[in-house]
């Protein structure tokens, strides 16, 4: 795997590489069977933070890092979210005039094919799925909106996503869902976390 790392203090590392589906199988990797010590795993669009406590160290996770190999596939994970989505989002019809597609088709294809959370950021809770028809690329929206609900579901580049909370944002939005997200009374906080399998459903 070719990969650069960069000492984050004396305990972490971070490992930048080419792309997406690298930080992936990186994740994977380390996920399924990590070196004593490591402690936290911060996949990113490009990057891969590692924490750790001895007894690893920087050459701890050096190593493990260059002994990785290529799955030739994304890991399954058991867990599988459904998140049921009311498909009438502002942009739903912009979506179907940029993917050539009918609404109709667009909703089919968004519920047709499960997605995988890559990484997460954004905002708390804010987990980036990838995985999906490739039909759905499109770009964000030439200006961002100044407040976007949360529950909202949007498309933006290879990625399909859910707004946890209120907040600014730049993507297409498809429709909204009632699926709370991220719940800071909740073990985890956040439902959609690196790995999981998520299905949405039309409601």
């Amino acid at each position: 795997m070719n990969a650069r790392l960069h000492p984050c203090g004396e305990h972490a590392a971070l490992v930048e590489l080419a792309g997406l589906d690298e930080v992936v199988a990186l994740y994977d990797a380390l996920a399924a069977d990590p070196p004593p010590g490591i402690v936290d795993i911060v996949p990113a669009a490009r990057t891969v933070l590692v924490r750790f406590e001895p007894p690893a160290c920087h050459t701890t996770v050096e190593s493990a890092v260059r002994a990785v190999r290529p799955a030739g596939g994304r890991r399954a994970t058991a867990e599988e979210v459904v998140v049921p989505v009311a498909y009438d989002g502002d942009d739903l019809a912009d979506v179907a005039r940029l993917t050539g597609l009918t609404v109709r088709e667009v909703v089919a294809a968004h519920t047709g094919t499960p997605w995988t959370v890559a990484f997460c950021g954004f905002a708390p809770g804010f987990g980036y799925l990838t995985g999906g028809d490739p039909r759905l690329a499109v770009p964000r929206r030439p200006e961002a909106r100044v407040r976007v609900p949360a529950g909202a579901v949007g498309l933006a580049g290879e990625f399909s996503g859910v707004y946890p909370r209120e907040s600014p944002g730049g993507w297409q939005l498809i429709g909204r869902t009632e699926t709370v997200v991220w719940d800071i009374a909740a073990d985890p906080p956040a439902l959609l976390r690196p790995g999981v399998r998520v299905r949405f459903t039309e409601a």
